[in-house]
């Protein structure tokens, strides 16, 4: 005889993902679309180990003056005595590496160079995250609306995506920020940089994600789930809240995770261009540019933050390619 719905064969309560019980006592368990999916991504060793790595990241970026304060020094200290005064460059082999500064220092003026990479994590992080989250919400609402409603309102916003991909994103952000005053917003300095990297990368960057979502809603919206809504009574708009964006939230989700080390690319790019950030405000980006003058006398310098901007994009990418395969249906 079959036990009893949500009981086991001892007659004690169950979770409530039991869904059957066959003869025997062996129990049946159904399991959410999100358990599948961690099920799947923690397979994936190389997708767990970028996501580590992410999570120390952030930690780092979070928590930059305790973790300064205990194994480096101030980011805009100088230290002219571990310079050497005829090269301008670092005393001692690979930038002047040493148990006191762990990543050597700066040429020509000695500030630390771990302080300012922890610190520049700051920065490029924040800026990234930050500006994916306006293209995630620009992209969502209107490639949702795009591919829900259709007509001339598709026609207008797909037009407006072709405008802003054909547009030369570099060149106007760094015309903007040239003319960009040292107060906007409330903020001052560097702060004002930041702000403007953000809307921008921010606004150029909806387009991408909004192409997905426009293809994915008009796929979704001729699935029997939204022929039933509709045979009920629903609106347009409890339809596309409430029927069709938590089906988006998966290739959402994934974009997002693949559009943050793309922001951070962007990010130190803009910054070696001197378009970023400004000084002594610490930039991955910034400190590259600063070391093409010296990289060929001590390459140190240069292979520092570019190893930083690399594994983090890396990290990004591994973690976001494991999520879209642990996320897709029709994975096994």
């Amino acid at each position: 005889m079959t036990a009893p719905l949500h009981e086991t064969a001892a007659g004690e309560s169950t979770p409530a993902d039991v869904v059957a019980a066959i003869p025997g006592g062996v129990v049946i368990e159904g399991r959410s679309p999100g358990r599948i999916a961690w099920t799947r991504l923690k397979r994936d060793k190389i997708a767990l180990a970028g996501g580590l790595i992410v999570i120390l990241l952030v930690l780092m970026a979070v928590f930059a003056p305790v973790i300064v304060h205990f194994l480096g020094h101030d980011p805009n200290e100088f230290h002219e005595n571990l310079i050497d005064p005829d090269l301008g460059t670092p005393k001692g082999s690979f930038g002047g590496m040493n148990g006191h500064f762990l990543l050597g220092v700066e040429p020509v003026n000695g500030r630390d160079v771990f302080s300012r990479i922890v610190y520049g994590s700051r920065i490029s992080l924040l800026v990234a995250f930050l500006a994916a989250m306006v293209s995630v919400v620009l992209g969502s609402l209107l490639g949702a609306l795009a591919g829900f409603l259709g007509g001339w309102i598709d026609a207008a916003i797909s037009r407006v995506m072709d405008l802003l991909l054909a547009f030369p994103q570099l060149l106007f952000t760094i015309a903007l920020v040239s003319v960009v005053p040292d107060k906007l917003w409330g903020l001052t300095g560097s702060g004002v940089r930041m702000g403007v990297l953000i809307v921008v990368i921010g606004f150029f960057g909806w387009p991408y994600i909004g192409r997905i979502v426009r293809g994915q809603t008009m796929s979704l919206r001729e699935r029997e789930f939204v022929d039933a809504a509709r045979s009920l009574g629903a609106g347009r708009t409890y339809i596309l809240l409430r029927e069709l964006l938590p089906n988006l939230v998966a290739p959402i989700l994934v974009y997002t995770t693949l559009i943050i080390p793309s922001n951070i690319l962007q990010e130190a790019a803009l910054s070696f261009l001197g378009a970023g950030v400004k000084p002594p405000t610490p930039s991955w980006g910034k400190m590259l540019s600063d070391a093409v003058s010296t990289y060929q006398a001590d390459p140190t310098y240069m292979v520092v933050p570019g190893l930083a901007i690399f594994v983090t994009v890396l990290a990004f990418n591994l973690f976001g390619d494991g999520l879209r395969d642990a996320l897709d249906p029709k994975g096994t």
